[in-house]
């Protein structure tokens, strides 16, 4: 069993999970339950898959994890360019946003290449 705080990819994904939060704040009172909730956990279950691959026993069940990771990773994406061509992010806080999350997807697939090659 791993400790997913001491990987590096967990770290950067949940520095973008808070940023995510603290930008949606700021999306339309309507939109709480729509979009604002819909980035929120797609934001949220990249760390959350990361931490729940760790808890698993066996490479194979972890790069399992690490894959829905990268899945939530690009529909966070998504939602993201979404919410700013709806003019509920600024452009300077869509490109912060998208700059951290194409950070995370580039760490999760090099791990993820990494434990397949290692097999």
């Amino acid at each position: 069993m791993r400790d997913f705080r001491s990987l590096k990819v967990w770290e950067k994904a949940h520095d973008f999970v808070l940023s995510a939060y603290t930008a949606t704040a700021k999306f339309p009172r309507e939109e709480l339950y729509g979009l604002t909730s819909q980035i929120r956990r797609a934001c949220m279950s990249i760390p959350a898959n990361i931490a729940e691959g760790c808890g698993r026993s066996g490479e194979p069940e972890f790069t399992r994890f690490l894959h829905i990771g990268l899945g939530s990773a690009s529909e966070a994406e998504y939602q993201l360019l979404l919410a700013h061509d709806l003019g509920f992010l600024t452009p300077s806080d869509h490109k912060k946003l998208v700059g951290k999350i194409t950070e995370v997807k580039r760490m999760l697939t090099a791990l993820i290449l990494k434990l397949k090659a290692d097999r």
